[in-house]
């Protein structure tokens, strides 16, 4: 059974940073592209930034560019998200996705870490 458990969120002043983790089980873990995504109250879930399975191309949403870094480690199936210039706009709550075409279509979501940033 494959499993994504998010962490590190919580509560951060605008300016600050948070990591978030999502590790991943039950899964080819070099196999999947590994993606956050985020869900604003009141608006549709949207990409963030996104990292192939080996870690070799890497992408962002707009808004977070040049603040927000994902980064893998497939030794320890983990995902990571550095977040840092937090402002008010950030906060939602972050899904971790899993995505393969490697035999065959998968894509697998976790249950998400909230993050507020506010002060």
């Amino acid at each position: 059974q494959v499993q994504l458990v998010e962490s590190g969120g919580g509560l951060v002043q605008p300016g600050g940073s948070l990591r978030l983790s999502c590790a991943a089980s039950g899964l080819t873990f070099r196999n999947y592209a590994m993606s956050w995504y985020r869900q604003a109250p009141g608006k549709e879930r949207e990409l963030v930034a996104a990292i192939t399975g080996a870690g070799g191309s890497t992408n962002y949403a707009d808004s977070v560019k040049g603040r927000f870094t994902i980064s893998r480690d497939n030794a320890k199936n983990t995902v990571y998200l550095d977040m840092n210039s937090l402002k008010p706009v950030d906060t939602a709550l972050y899904y971790c996705n899993a995505r393969t075409v490697v035999g065959g279509w998968a894509d697998y979501w976790g249950q998400g870490t909230q993050v507020t940033v506010s002060s």
